[in-house]
């Protein structure tokens, strides 16, 4: 028996911009994936701006795999919304770097830089996925140097589409293994960093995603969000993401 959750529509101000990320979305999470539309239909339609802050994808393997059923409905979807004038935007994800100007075309959306200044309703925003700031995390800044690096990635995407699957996958079980070693607060944000990221911008609020542990933190220098992660197939069911409203004010909302 399938199972709807409801999305949190209290009423609330006009919203000008929504923050997601870390939505793991595969075909082995119909129900995550689900929900994710449902987000689409209900509160992304009436935003005016829509931030996909990394890792929207359990994995991305090229631009070549667009036509996968599963990767085509996502691409769908996203271009729906575009066309009723909801701008899109993107930044990549570890899990997701690979995506490229086609998938943008396609699915209707910008990609932006990691990290990326904007200004929304009179505010400088910073936004990142968050991986780049996890420096006590030794391992993992060594591996996202080197898959980040272009002779990699180009070499990586000349190989078949199948092969880069495989390479995926073990990736991937690799990963799982390392985190399974590893103190939470090592693959935590590192704060020394993130307070230097406040300075050299000159910016008052941080937004990322990456950590999987959402919260609201007060800084000397100003308020970082961290978004959630979703995960509606297995329990604890977990969800929900970053709303600003038309006044400047911003909100956590989770799923009902």
């Amino acid at each position: 028996m399938s199972t709807t959750y409801s999305i949190d529509t209290k009423a609330h101000p006009a919203t000008a911009a929504l923050f997601i990320s870390d939505l793991h979305l595969s075909s082995d999470t119909p129900k995550t994936t689900a929900v994710f539309f449902q987000f689409l239909q209900q509160q992304a339609a009436h935003t005016r701006q829509l931030y996909l802050l990394g890792d929207i994808f359990e994995y991305w393997a090229g631009d070549d795999d667009l036509d996968d059923a599963f990767n085509r409905s996502i691409i769908d979807a996203l271009k729906s919304l575009s066309r009723e004038g909801i701008e899109i935007y993107w930044i990549a994800g570890n899990r997701d770097f690979l995506v490229g100007e086609k998938f943008a075309v396609e699915s209707g959306l910008m990609r932006l830089p990691d990290p990326c200044v904007i200004n929304v309703v009179a505010q400088q925003v910073l936004l990142t996925h968050g991986d780049a700031y996890c420096t006590d995390d030794v391992d993992y800044m060594k591996f996202r140097h080197q898959v980040r690096n272009p002779a990699w990635q180009s070499g990586f995407l000349a190989q078949s589409l199948a092969e880069r699957k495989q390479i995926i996958a073990a990736m991937r079980e690799g990963s799982r293994a390392a985190q399974r070693e590893k103190s939470m607060a090592i693959m935590d944000v590192n704060q020394a960093v993130i307070n230097n990221l406040f300075s050299q911008h000159q910016i008052g609020r941080i937004i990322h995603g990456h950590t999987h542990r959402p919260a609201t933190h007060q800084h000397a220098s100003g308020i970082r969000h961290v978004l959630p992660d979703w995960d509606l197939d297995h329990a604890p069911h977990r969800g929900g993401w970053l709303e600003l409203d038309a006044t400047g004010r911003f909100q956590q909302r989770a799923m009902a």
